[in-house]
């Protein structure tokens, strides 16, 4: 049985999430894997994705790994990255797609008309490079990280909870949005830890470590 199962569903940096896995965990069984059962076994699930969402929820079916996900979402220290956090939700505008709806709300694309900074200068989509993150509560996968700690992102299309209360994390492009979301065993970030230098191994790190409870 594998301590970590890393969701293949063909979409994703696996790679290198599984390396830096590897680095903050190097007594641990990490696997990439698109085996429902190897994934139902697994102490801990990492469920990374990038592209876009209608493709990221075909893969998911083609695959049949919505059970498996949503099995371990509900049963085990679960951490989504990036795509793995926006079809956590239940609609994406992007494709207009219906997604796995663990959790209230829907994501919606930066809106062009208020991509600007605080000099009017227009702000490029996709919210590419590095940037701050404020820790919303407290969760141990924060432990060790600075409030206002910067994450490497890649996206354009970002979050908007039904619950404020599942926030765990806001950044700004240039509005607040949230890039980090908790509840129970779940947490899930927009941003990608395994390109964040030591912030993004520290929370990774923390994750390997973590119960489940928030």
């Amino acid at each position: 049985m594998a301590d970590i199962a890393v969701v293949d569903y063909g979409m994703g940096n696996l790679h290198s999430v599984r390396k830096a896995l590897e680095h903050v965990a190097p007594g641990a069984s990490v696997v990439v894997t698109g085996d429902p059962a190897v994934i139902a076994g697994a102490g801990r699930v990492v469920f990374p994705g990038q592209g876009a969402a209608p493709d990221c929820m075909a893969e998911i079916d083609r695959y049949g790994l919505r059970q498996a996900i949503l099995n371990a979402s509900a049963g085990k220290p679960f951490l989504g990255i990036c795509m793995g956090l926006q079809v956590l939700f239940q609609h994406s505008d992007e494709g207009d797609t219906p997604c796995l709806g663990l959790m209230a709300g829907n994501v919606k694309r930066f809106p062009d008309g208020a991509m600007r900074d605080g000099a009017g200068n227009k702000l490029k989509v996709p919210h590419m490079g590095w940037n701050n993150v404020r820790q919303t509560k407290a969760h141990p996968l924060w432990d060790g990280i600075e409030d206002g700690a910067r994450f490497y992102f890649v996206h354009s299309y970002y979050a908007l909870p039904a619950d404020a209360g599942v926030t765990a994390g806001e950044s700004d492009y240039p509005f607040a949005f949230t890039c980090a979301v908790a509840r129970d065993n779940l947490f899930a970030v927009q941003f990608h830890p395994e390109k964040s230098a030591a912030a993004g191994l520290r929370l990774l790190k923390n994750f390997v470590s973590w119960d489940g409870k928030s």
